[in-house]
């Protein structure tokens, strides 16, 4: 077999000026990243919003609760500050080669570490995180609505799990045809507005409730190993929590740009948009779910609030409308690679056919993952630290380092070098954990329940 490199679009970003065949030009208006290049700023806010706000706020009190109030926060500001550096860096390096444009997180890598390598280095792990949340997300959407179901009626007879997992992906089957992100930004607006009222609802409830009696705030497990374990764990919740960067090269890419007014502008304004809006989900729904409820709170905070219950209910249905748009933004880059390959390399001919075999395996592979291992909050921990970590923390650092070269022991040198050195860290630490809880939850669980 000839071991020429994986080919994906246009290697090295796609440039202003029309030097593309006519073939090549009608092959890259028809994938989903580069078909429609005329959103406004505020798509940028609330496609950030809804990729990042993920269904991870719901799990912050827990993993407050295996940190402790003090490393809690600070892991929790650590966090919202490096990840913002690192997005800076990203919306930055979008343009920084005159009149091109890298619209895939792999064709900034490709730059940076030549064609092979840096495919290698971006796509497993791009592919890994927007995988892994779709899969997550399948298992979120399907555990809400058979809360929803639940508590609407409190009477019928218990539906398993894995029927609701397959009602919620048979949504997606529907709206994974959507072609572009710029199709998809009304589901995209109406998540972003889902993640803040569920994340008010979440913590305004917990606020009513008020610091319980018997509220403890020590270390929930009884040895230290446990508490090490858990402490890891919560590590790679929190990285979960803020990861957005997967797709934000993509989502700058819908953006029109011009020599005089380049995209990073208006992308920057709402990037800066969307971090306010997380932070306005996180910090409160974190502090007050866990002030209020100590150690004695759920992986999800939704679980642990059961009164009053319509607003409960009504919560776990915003979380459904959340997660249907945070599944398509991740699944457009992973569309995007599918198609490519499909159109490029194996000269398929682009079009509906194409489309709607393509999405619905990969919408039907991810609901099959997603039934047959639901353990939500351990997964999270795993996938988290393994994968996030890295595209979120410190890729983007490496890459800046790689390609500006800034002067040893210059502030931008030293900060890129904290960025990688914790980042690196996480991802060695947090899985350990996440596995742990995986292997104990895996222990009384049945198949296809």
């Amino acid at each position: 077999m000839d071991t020429e490199p994986l080919s994906l679009p246009e290697a090295h970003g796609s440039s202003y000026n029309n030097n593309k065949t006519a073939q090549e030009k009608s092959i890259d208006d028809w994938l989903p990243i580069t078909s429609s290049r005329n959103a406004k700023w505020w798509y940028s806010a609330f496609h950030n919003v809804t990729a990042m706000v993920g269904a991870g706020v719901l799990s912050l009190p827990y993993a407050m609760s295996e940190l402790g109030w003090a490393p809690g926060i600070v892991v929790l500001v650590v966090s919202w500050i490096i990840t913002l550096y690192t997005l800076w860096q990203m919306v930055e390096m979008h343009e920084m080669v005159p009149g091109k444009r890298f619209d895939r997180y792999h064709e900034l890598g490709q730059h940076a570490f030549g064609d092979k390598l840096g495919l290698w280095i971006v796509v497993p792990q791009q592919l890994v995180v927007d995988v892994g949340v779709d899969i997550v997300y399948m298992v979120t959407g399907g555990k809400s609505l058979k809360k929803f179901h639940e508590l609407v009626c409190p009477d019928c007879t218990p539906i398993k799990q894995t029927y609701f997992i397959i009602i919620f992906a048979s949504v997606h089957l529907v709206l994974s045809q959507l072609p572009n992100f710029n199709s998809i930004s009304g589901v995209s607006l109406a998540a972003a507005v889902m993640s803040l009222s569920y994340s008010t609802i979440a913590w305004g409830a917990s606020a009513d409730k008020g610091k319980q009696a018997d509220v403890e705030y020590g270390y929930r497990a009884s040895s230290t190993a446990g508490t090490v374990f858990n402490f890891l764990s919560a590590l790679g919740n929190v990285a979960f929590a803020y990861a957005g960067h997967n797709v934000v090269l993509e989502i700058q890419a819908t953006i029109p740009s011009t020599p005089e007014k380049p995209s990073k502008k208006p992308m920057w304004k709402g990037v800066i948009v969307a971090y306010i809006v997380v932070a306005l989900c996180y910090f409160p729904v974190a502090l007050v779910g866990y002030w209020a409820f100590g150690n004695a709170v759920k992986d999800n905070i939704l679980i642990t609030l059961n009164k009053p219950r319509w607003l409960i209910a009504m919560a776990n249905m915003f979380v459904v409308v959340h997660v249907i748009g945070s599944y398509q933004i991740y699944a457009m880059p992973v569309f995007d690679m599918m198609e490519t390959v499909l159109v490029k390399k194996l000269h398929f001919p682009p079009g509906l056919t194409l489309r709607l075999i393509a999405r619905t395996v990969y919408v039907a592979f991810t609901m099959f993952i997603a039934i047959t291992f639901p353990f939500f909050g351990g997964l999270l921990g795993f996938v988290g630290g393994f994968a996030f970590a890295p595209t979120t923390y410190f890729l983007p650092c490496t890459i800046w380092l790689a390609i500006y070269k800034p002067r040893r022991f210059s502030f931008s040198w030293i900060t890129n070098w904290i960025c990688i050195i914790l980042g690196i860290m996480l991802m060695i630490l947090s899985p350990i954990g996440g596995l742990r809880q995986i292997i104990l939850e895996a222990q009384d669980y049945s198949f296809y329940s």
